[in-house]
């Protein structure tokens, strides 16, 4: 794991009550976190992400996970450094909403 998603994952998403794995398998993809109950996949990304085959390969991939009714969160590497505290309030906002969808 890159030290952002060290950090999002034992000073967070480890403890969240809605439950996330990490590194999971999804098709041909391994999401950096999954919440299958909120139908969430979680992406740490950085700079390389924003940028020609690296931005083509993310569309790609938040496609074919959407496909599939998940939601794809793509968080900048520079966005849990500089802003720990809104990048989970934001995590968990997003999860609360998906579960008081009616099939959440």
């Amino acid at each position: 794991m890159t030290p952002e998603e060290r950090r999002l994952w034992y000073e967070y998403l480890k403890f969240h009550p809605a439950k996330f794995t990490r590194q999971k398998v999804l098709g041909q993809y391994i999401a950096d976190f999954y919440c299958a109950k909120a139908k969430l996949v979680i992406e740490l990304d950085g700079s390389q992400h924003y940028e020609g085959n690296g931005l083509a390969k993310d569309l790609a991939r938040t496609a074919f996970l959407e496909g599939y009714g998940l939601t794809v969160l793509c968080i900048p590497n520079n966005a849990v450094t500089g802003n720990f505290r809104g990048v989970c309030e934001y995590i968990d906002t997003v999860v609360k909403q998906s579960l008081s969808q009616p099939d959440g």
